[in-house]
């Protein structure tokens, strides 16, 4: 079994990477859209502006060849952090085209917005541990992680998917944000698994499981 990390120029992944490598994952770097298919799953990091991150997908190509992989071929693809937001269709960071349908991979449809802009009066970005707040039963991601649980977060924007059903957590700061996302093969997760200790390293296991709710 291969874990490839879509690595098309955001950062540093070593962490995510090491991880895998210790849960026995066999992480490979994928550097070119045409090998995307040679993974068994696949993570989507992101750090930075929402915008410099698709335009990096868009100048590589990979736009195309990952929503293939995904919707066609049916591959598993977890999104992390700006990677998440990604899997929507557009963000109010940066400067995306005005085409919505242009600005985002449209795996699981929503948009991204400033947290002030949607209600938020904390400090942001929001920095830190805070638990997640699990809005279904789910033997999936969540597999052997209670309600409560702390993860790792790092953040000054927030996903809104259109349907609330693809939500599966959510983190309370100062109002509910989603924290973890799914529909069908394709998840996401707003905090960083891979710097959130025994928890993180338990969501990643259960996603290279391909698990499902």
């Amino acid at each position: 079994m291969k874990t490839g990390i879509i690595d098309y120029g955001v950062g540093n992944l070593g962490s995510l990477f090491n991880v895998l490598k210790t849960l026995s994952a066999n992480p490979v770097l994928i550097q070119r859209p045409e090998d995307l298919g040679s993974a068994d799953c696949l993570i989507l990091p992101g750090v930075g502006n929402y915008a410099d991150c698709f335009r990096l997908l868009s100048e590589g190509q990979w736009i195309d060849s990952i929503k293939d992989e995904v919707s066609v071929s049916q591959q598993p693809l977890l999104g992390i952090c700006v990677g998440m937001q990604l899997l929507g269709n557009s963000s109010t960071e940066g400067s995306c085209p005005d085409d919505e349908e242009s600005c985002g991979l449209g795996l699981i449809p929503g948009t991204v917005r400033h947290l002030l802009e949607i209600g938020c009066t904390l400090r942001i970005p929001h920095v830190g541990w805070n638990s997640i707040n699990l809005t279904k039963h789910c033997d999936g991601l969540f597999r052997g992680i209670p309600d409560g649980t702390d993860f790792y977060f790092v953040h000054s924007y927030g996903f809104i998917p259109n349907d609330q059903r693809d939500i599966l957590a959510t983190v309370n700061y100062g109002i509910p944000v989603t924290a973890a996302v799914q529909r069908e093969n394709v998840w996401g997760a707003q905090f960083h698994p891979e710097k959130s200790s025994r928890a993180g390293f338990r969501l990643i296991r259960n996603f290279i499981t391909t698990c499902r709710c």
